[in-house]
């Protein structure tokens, strides 16, 4: 039997509905497979393929809904529902996935959490405070790239007793060592004395977030710190036990996102 012919073909119309694409870096890391600087690398890699065909290039688009998409031979199911948490990082955990040295993460403490989440920046092994972890990559690359826009406080406790002099410097900005060697210029910082004492305490404001910025920002004017404990993010407040996480609301993340903006 002959079909009649298809009237929007007639019309030159499509018969099958517009696929949308999306990068796919960004679709795998919306699965919660990975981040998406790993998952451009898995892609690399040659551990991506596209309705069977390997792809390797970067640029790459699919359809999240209408493609077969497998992560090094697995099938892809769409993306997860945005998770959001704040945890109060206690010392002695690492902010990071895994750690070779067999030392805890901070994803030892996310007891219930099924979703595949990161670290939103970092806390270093002797610090505490405040994390934030998501498995939302835009989100997160967000924070990180804007951290200019988004201040962060914290309570420090410095061994001797700085000079107003010495405070100054560090309020105007000055050189620090950087991890590759380099000296860079910290930018200006709010400091206020928080506790009197031959150790006293401090609350900093920081509108960026350097590899051990706190404590190289002491060092360079002569003392060394005992302890940090990050208490703010943005508008977010510690307000949970150490080793304790909470969900953000939907008008918190909503707050984060205007900041970043």
């Amino acid at each position: 039997m002959i079909l009649p012919p298809d009237p929007s073909a007639a019309l030159g119309l499509l018969s099958h509905p517009i696929m949308s694409t999306e990068r796919l870096q960004k679709i795998i890391a919306a699965a919660g497979i990975a981040s998406r600087r790993k998952a451009e690398q898995l892609i690399t890699g040659g551990l991506v393929s596209v309705n069977g065909q390997v792809v390797t290039e970067l640029g790459s688009k699919a359809d999240a809904e209408n493609d077969h998409i497998r992560v090094n031979g697995k099938l892809l199911h769409g993306a997860e529902r945005h998770v959001y948490l704040l945890l109060n990082k206690p010392k002695g955990y690492v902010t990071t996935l895994r750690d070779p040295e067999g030392r805890p993460t901070v994803m030892d403490l996310l007891h219930g959490v099924s979703a595949r989440v990161y670290p939103v920046g970092r806390l270093d092994y002797a610090s505490e405070g405040l994390l934030l972890l998501t498995n939302d990559g835009d989100f997160a690359n967000y924070l990180m790239k804007a951290a200019s826009h988004v201040p962060k406080t914290y309570m420090v406790k410095v061994a001797g007793q700085p000079t107003a002099e010495g405070l100054a410097r560090l309020r105007a900005g000055l050189f620090i060592a950087s991890p590759n060697g380099r000296r860079v210029k910290t930018s200006p910082a709010k400091i206020r004395l928080l506790r009197e004492a031959g150790n006293p305490w401090y609350e900093i404001t920081l509108l960026e977030g350097r590899n051990r910025q706190i404590r190289r920002m002491f060092e360079a004017i002569g003392h060394h710190v005992e302890k940090i404990k990050r208490v703010r993010y943005g508008a977010l407040e510690l307000d949970v036990h150490p080793g304790k996480f909470r969900r953000l609301t939907p008008q918190e993340v909503t707050r984060l996102k205007s900041a970043v903006r």
